[in-house]
C-alpha cells in the first residue's frame, strides 16, 4: 500500500513538472503525437497486408483466372467452365464473376465493378449485411448495385444516385458490409449479364471463378485438377487461394507497404530522440530544484524514478493521442489502395492499437532512462556548484 501510494505521488508530481513547463512539454507531445500517428498508420497498413494474404484454416475459396493475365481486361473465360469445374470432386459451389475497373495500375481511388448471378450472391459473401436500402431492390432492377460501406464514403453515395465509371452507369440499391473480406465494402456488385453488356465484353464471358471447396484441405488438390482439365483448352486457367491469389497479383501493393516499415521505423528512432532531449534539457534546468528535492529526503532512486515517470507520461499521452486519431481517421475515411481489380483496406485493429499503446509507454521509458540517470547520480554539493 506504501509503494503505491509512493508512485501515486510520483506520478502526480511528474504531472506537476511537465505543467511547469507547458511550451516545451507540448512540443513534445506533439511530436510524440505525429510520430505514433504516422507509425499507426504505417502498421494499420502492414497488418491489412498481412491479413489479406496470409493464409488460415478457415479458408476455402479458389480463384480461378485466366492463365499469363496482367489485368482483369486480359482473364477471358468462358462462362460455361463453370459446369465442369462444379462436377470437380470436393468443390462446393462455383461463382462466375466479371470484373471492369476504371484502372489496372495502382491507385488510391480505384473504381472496380463486380458481375455476379443473383443466385451466387450468398455464396460470394456469406456475412453479407445491408446498411441501407433493400436486397430485393437489387435484384429487381437490372442496372442496380450494391456498393461497399467504404466505397460509398469515398465516394459521397446514397441509395439512389447514379454513377457511372469505365463507361458503365448504375443505380445504387443497396450499402453493404462485410467482416469476412474487407475488400468487399471498397467495390460495388452489379448483375452479372448486365455488366458483361455495359462493358462490351459480351454475354458468356467472365473474368475469373470463385470457388468453394469443401475444406481447406482440399485447396491444393482441386486446384490442380482445375488447370489440368483446362490445360489443353484455348483458354487455359491459372488457380491459386483466393489469399495467394492477391498476394500474387497485388505485387506492387506489397512492395510499397512494405518499403514504407521503414518510414515507420524512422518515427519511433525520432520519438526515442525528441524524449530523450526534452527531458535532458528539463534535466539540466531543474539542478538547483533537484538539490533541494534531495535535501527534503528524496533518495537517488526516487529522483530517478520521478523524471522516469515525467518521460513515460508525456510519451503515453503523445501515443494515445496520435494512435486514436490515426484509427479514427482510417476506420471513418475507408481508404484503400487498389491494382489489376484487387482492393487492399486499410482497417485498424485491436492488436495494432495496443501495439501503438505499449510502445509509446515503452520509448517514454527507454528515451528517459538516460536523463534519469543523470538526475539520481549527482550529489546535493554537485547540484548547487551546477547553479
Amino acid at each position: 500500500m506504501k509503494l503505491y501510494s509512493m508512485m501515486i505521488n510520483l506520478g502526480v508530481l511528474s504531472a506537476k513538472q511537465i505543467l511547469r513547463h507547458r511550451a516545451r512539454s507540448s512540443l513534445t507531445i506533439l511530436g510524440v503525437f505525429s510520430g505514433m500517428f504516422l507509425f499507426t498508420t504505417i502498421e494499420t497498413m502492414q497488418d491489412s497486408l498481412h491479413r489479406a494474404t496470409e493464409i488460415s484454416a478457415n479458408d476455402t475459396t479458389l480463384v480461378v483466372y485466366r492463365e499469363n493475365r496482367f489485368c482483369p481486361a486480359t482473364s477471358r473465360l468462358p462462362e460455361y467452365y463453370a459446369d465442369e469445374i462444379a462436377q470437380i470432386p470436393g468443390v462446393r459451389s462455383v461463382s462466375p464473376i466479371q470484373i471492369v475497373v476504371n484502372n489496372c495500375g495502382t491507385s488510391l481511388d480505384v473504381v472496380v465493378f463486380r458481375g455476379i448471378l443473383k443466385d451466387t450472391l450468398k455464396s460470394i459473401m456469406p456475412d453479407l449485411e445491408v446498411i441501407e436500402g433493400s436486397l430485393r431492390s437489387w435484384l429487381e432492377r437490372d442496372d442496380g448495385a450494391l456498393i461497399g460501406k467504404n466505397f460509398a464514403n469515398r465516394r459521397g453515395l446514397r441509395v439512389g444516385d447514379r454513377f457511372d465509371a469505365a463507361g458503365v452507369t448504375v443505380s445504387v440499391s443497396g450499402i453493404i458490409n462485410t467482416s469476412e473480406n474487407s475488400q468487399n465494402n471498397s467495390v460495388a456488385f452489379v448483375h452479372l449479364p448486365f455488366l458483361q453488356q455495359a462493358s462490351k465484353i459480351g454475354l458468356g464471358i467472365v473474368t475469373q471463378f470463385n470457388v468453394r471447396v469443401e475444406n481447406s484441405s482440399l485447396l491444393g488438390s482441386v486446384a490442380r485438377l482445375i488447370d489440368e482439365r483446362f490445360k489443353s483448352d484455348t483458354e487455359p486457367t491459372s488457380t491459386l487461394p483466393e489469399k495467394a491469389f492477391f498476394a500474387s497479383t497485388a505485387t506492387e501493393i506489397m512492395e510499397i507497404i512494405r518499403f514504407s516499415r521503414w518510414i515507420g521505423w524512422a518515427c519511433v528512432i525520432a520519438i526515442v530522440g525528441l524524449i530523450a532531449n526534452s527531458i535532458l534539457l528539463t534535466v539540466r534546468a531543474k539542478i538547483a530544484e533537484h538539490a533541494i528535492l534531495k535535501t527534503l529526503g528524496y533518495t537517488k532512486l526516487l529522483l530517478f524514478w520521478l523524471v522516469l515517470v515525467e518521460g513515460m507520461l508525456m510519451s503515453s499521452l503523445g501515443g494515445c493521442l496520435g494512435i486514436l486519431l490515426s484509427s479514427c481517421f482510417l476506420f471513418f475515411q475507408g481508404i484503400s489502395i487498389g491494382n489489376e481489380g484487387l482492393i487492399l483496406a486499410f482497417i485498424p485493429s485491436s492488436q495494432v492499437v495496443l501495439t501503438g499503446l505499449y510502445l509509446s509507454l515503452g520509448l517514454g521509458l527507454l528515451a528517459a532512462i538516460y536523463p534519469a540517470w543523470l538526475a539520481g547520480r549527482s550529489s546535493i554539493t554537485e547540484n548547487l556548484r551546477a547553479v
